[in-house]
């Protein structure tokens, strides 16, 4: 699993802060990839995805992505971040705003 964590999840979640996919296609292909790898385990191979993941103590890539999505509101909250929250979290007023 450390192969997997130094060289595949790192581009797996690439930008994540930018880019975060929301066709299902896309997300299904990247947990694919995650599955194919943790599958290199020989130990676990029987279980489902979800228990091979707690067993290697990874989260879903979708999971991973909400929490980088939390973590970077906080830093633009807190101000750790050159972003102005005021105009970054703007309430839409109308639909056309959206």
């Amino acid at each position: 699993m450390v192969l997997y964590k130094t060289y595949i999840r790192p581009h797996l979640e690439y930008c994540v802060q930018v880019w975060s996919p929301h066709l299902k296609k896309v997300i299904d292909n990247l947990e694919r990839i995650q599955r194919r790898a943790t599958k290199l385990v020989k130990e676990i191979k029987w279980k489902s995805y979800e228990e091979w993941l707690k067993v290697l103590g990874l989260h879903s890539l979708q999971q991973r992505r909400i929490r980088c999505n939390l973590i970077e509101t906080y830093k633009i909250l807190t101000g750790k971040e050159c972003v102005d929250n005021q105009r970054f979290f703007q309430l839409a007023t109308n639909s056309h705003d959206l």
